[in-house]
């Protein structure tokens, strides 16, 4: 009676009761299920790490592209914009228009990739936490060439595509600029032919009224001090030679027309090289990396053995908790 009361409380005793050393050396006996087991998931683990995709992270850093790299573009705007200086965009204007649409176009890319049937990893952030720039451009590849290779080549792309739309505006903006000189020059010269044929009318005028007064010879000696109504006085000889001269001389054209003039040739001849040859600028070119991201070979053999240590105990101590099991009487 009281061997069968000791056998009944060594079945229904709990867990936390349970010797520690009883434990220990239950482990110890099943040893070898538990050394099978730890073998088998490094096996299977090395396996995996055979065929496991890997992933490596190159990344670069950008900025504003520096003044000598929007230096020709500057130099255009500052052509453009040379009949109204006021409005011409300051250096800094144009390193933040650059930076800031090649920063628009590379997001969009990256969210293109991300949302592809084959998705791939192009991860924009701030370089320098708490600000916009510079930026940090990362890509993850199989492999750390690839990696570098693939972030180069989209970074290439979307600078060449941000060049090409800024070389467009800028066309544009020259085409449009010629377009308004040109009509300054054909509202200037138009003036400028008004008022000549009102002095050849003039003239004409005068010459009819001393034709009809007989008058041939000069009358007066200061001429200059004559009215539109009394050319006549000049004579005929002196009338007809004046206005031979005036229907043959250059327009009477300002010094703004010239003004003019030279900004329409200045742009004429900028909208034949269009040049822009950055829209940012490398602090860090794509780098090659040296670890990969995953898989971590090291850390998964480790977590391996211990996962494989932690199951191999557990079939042991339920073999031995089912083989020492006795069902109540």
């Amino acid at each position: 009676m009281n061997q069968n009361s000791q056998a009944a409380q060594g079945v229904s005793r709990s867990p936390e009761t349970v010797d520690l050393l009883d434990l220990l050396m239950q482990l110890w006996r099943g040893k070898k299920t538990i050394i099978a087991f730890v073998i088998i998931f490094i096996l299977l683990t090395v396996a995996y790490l055979f065929v496991a995709k890997e992933k490596w992270s190159s990344s670069a850093i950008v900025t504003l592209p520096d003044s000598g790299q929007i230096a020709n573009y500057s130099n255009s705007m500052g052509i453009i914009y040379s009949q109204n200086r006021g409005s011409a965009p300051s250096v800094s204007d144009i390193q933040n228009r650059f930076f800031t649409r090649f920063n628009s176009l590379i997001s969009a890319l990256s969210e293109e990739l991300d949302n592809q049937e084959k998705p791939e990893s192009l991860a924009i952030e701030p370089a320098v936490k708490g600000q916009s720039v510079p930026l940090k451009i990362s890509y993850v590849g199989s492999s750390a060439e690839e990696a570098r290779k693939t972030l180069t080549a989209y970074i290439d792309k979307i600078n060449q595509r941000v060049i090409d739309e800024l070389n467009a505006d800028l066309v544009t903006n020259i085409n449009a600029t010629m377009k308004d000189l040109k009509s300054s020059l054909d509202a200037q010269e138009a003036s400028a032919k008004a008022q000549r044929e009102q002095r050849l009318e003039i003239l004409r005028q005068a010459l009819k009224v001393a034709e009809q007064s007989n008058i041939k010879d000069t009358m007066v000696r200061q001429a200059e001090t004559l009215s539109e109504d009394t050319l006549f006085v000049l004579g005929t000889d002196a009338l007809s030679a004046t206005l031979k001269n005036e229907s043959t001389r250059p327009l009477p054209l300002k010094d703004q027309y010239y003004n003019t003039l030279q900004s329409y040739l200045a742009v004429k001849a900028l909208a034949q090289k269009p040049d822009i040859s950055s829209s940012f600028h490398y602090v860090m070119k794509p780098n090659l990396p040296v670890r990969r991201d995953s898989p971590k070979r090291g850390l998964t053999l480790v977590l391996a053995a211990l996962l494989g240590g932690m199951i191999g105990s557990g079939v042991v101590l339920v073999r031995n908790a089912l083989r020492n099991y006795k069902p109540a009487a």
